[in-house]
């Protein structure tokens, strides 16, 4: 009975890493302004704290992201292993396709500004020179 009783309690309680998740989806929830206010109640009543947190944030990047994508990446664990490994693998395909069409996109915009600085030295070769007052004597 013991051993039952023992169990059910811990499935009930909380432990410390749970508590965190739990405050970092409600935080997530409500969006930046909800991480600032945590941050800045943090630095007035416990500052070690608030620096913790505001070094989680900066890592985390949700003071410069819009939240929503952070609340996906930063998801809980949901307890099944083989699904947790999917979504990781899935997760990390992802950022990696669009990673690959950010340097795309860069290749693409190097190009065009090439092509439009090579047009504009031809312009510029074909134009003709006026010449100066002190180059004319």
């Amino acid at each position: 009975m013991s051993t039952l009783t023992s169990s059910t309690h811990m499935q009930g309680s909380m432990g410390p890493m749970a508590l965190l998740r739990r405050a970092q989806s409600w935080l997530d929830a409500r969006g930046k302004s909800a991480w600032i206010t945590a941050l800045i109640v943090a630095l007035v009543f416990m500052w070690p704290l608030g620096l913790a947190l505001l070094a989680y944030m900066l890592w985390s990047n949700r003071l410069f992201s819009n939240g929503k994508q952070s609340a996906v990446m930063m998801s809980a664990v949901s307890g099944n292993s083989a699904f947790d490994a999917y979504r990781a693998e899935t997760l990390r395909r992802l950022q990696d396709e669009q990673d690959s069409f950010e340097a795309f996109l860069a290749r693409l915009r190097d190009a065009k500004d090439k092509a439009e600085f090579d047009q504009f030295m031809d312009e510029r070769s074909r134009a003709p020179h006026p010449q100066t007052g002190d180059d004319a004597a």
